[in-house]
């Protein structure tokens, strides 16, 4: 933001009708200050620089697609009345409509998963751009299963005693990542499960402390809100739920799936190709009795078998991997000279 000489403008984070025109305020200035002096800055690199891009900007030779609004309101119902109750939605739809309707933006579309480029194609037709699949990766050096010293360490600074399970949730969107159907569903579990949440504004945050799901967990229900670091949580888990309506492709779990934790989740983003019924986890509807079901199914089964299985699946998925994929597309285009030298940002996004 600093680069698209946006560092005057409030931070997000704040609450209320504030914070969303924070934030509203802050896309629309990257989207069009931020992408002319992005462009600006590519024209400047030297011939056979690729530039690569995401989110915001309509610049780059290459754009990595991290998500489609207008899918994720279908995914949750009534996509045209939250289209509308959103402002920012209507303008980061015709934002994208016309990076993937024009030839003279991207020269490739990056999308996470096959169900990405498919649901693209859905929403805005013909996509101009040449459309890949490569998905996302893990540090599987750093996010690895913890020692018994650091699953103790953990548990102890959670307080949450050595016999009872513990679910970790994380995540900012409360709604679309099924936080309160989550809720009712440990709610409802006979046995003493705690629920530990990372992520969420203080508005997210009080809300779900309101619900009465909530309420009736009391002290077992640990809202941790946003953690710089929050690897140290995982060691404290015994499974990861992840509930949403849609997703592109969620780096958490794998994140999960690395540190050896068994992975409860609906069939968004890469989760079919990830996760497999009694083998590393549960794939299940986004009901809270089916999130139940899926939660009580992997804590009666093998804890031992479940964590080699999801540490097996993480170390498919290693960024080494996907870097070699990348560096196949990136020196392809190299080799030509990019028709759309006016693309994208500066030297952080090289």
């Amino acid at each position: 933001m600093a680069e698209a000489r946006g560092a005057w403008l409030p931070a997000a984070g704040a609450p209320g009708l504030r914070g969303r025109l924070i934030v509203a305020t802050r896309v629309v200035w990257f989207s069009t200050v931020g992408t002319v002096l992005a462009r600006r800055a590519a024209k400047r690199q030297a011939p056979g620089t690729v530039v690569i891009c995401h989110n915001d900007a309509l610049a780059g030779d290459v754009y990595v697609n991290h998500g489609i609004v207008l899918q994720a309101m279908r995914n949750r119902g009534g996509a045209f009345a939250r289209v509308l109750r959103n402002p920012l939605h209507p303008f980061t739809i015709t934002r994208d409509l016309m990076r993937y309707r024009s030839r003279r933006i991207h020269q490739v579309v990056v999308n996470l998963t096959s169900t990405d480029a498919a649901a693209l194609q859905h929403t805005y037709g013909r996509v101009r751009p040449r459309s890949v699949v490569i998905g996302n990766g893990v540090d599987t050096d750093r996010f690895r299963p913890p020692t018994e010293q650091e699953r103790s360490v953990a548990r102890a600074r959670l307080a949450i005693p050595p016999d009872q399970p513990a679910v970790l949730f994380v995540g900012h969107e409360f709604g679309r990542k099924g936080l309160p159907e989550l809720v009712d569903a440990i709610a409802g579990l006979v046995a003493p499960v705690h629920l530990v949440v990372v992520g969420g504004t203080p508005d997210l945050i009080a809300d779900i402390a309101r619900h009465p799901a909530a309420k009736s967990l009391g002290a077992r229900l640990h809202l941790l809100g946003p953690l710089a670091d929050p690897l140290w949580v995982f060691h404290g888990a015994d499974v990861f739920v992840l509930a949403s309506a849609y997703e592109a492709y969620p780096l958490v779990v794998l994140e999960a799936l690395a540190t050896g934790l068994p992975v409860v989740a609906t069939p968004v983003g890469p989760v079919p190709d990830l996760v497999v019924n009694g083998h590393n986890g549960q794939i299940v509807d986004r009901t809270p009795e089916a999130i139940r079901a899926g939660i009580d199914r992997v804590l009666s089964g093998d804890p031992a078998g479940l964590a080699e299985a999801a540490r097996a699946t993480a170390l498919e998925h290693t960024w080494g991997a996907v870097a070699d994929r990348y560096l196949v597309l990136l020196r392809e285009l190299a080799q030509v000279s990019p028709p759309n030298r006016g693309n994208e940002p500066d030297g952080a996004g090289r």
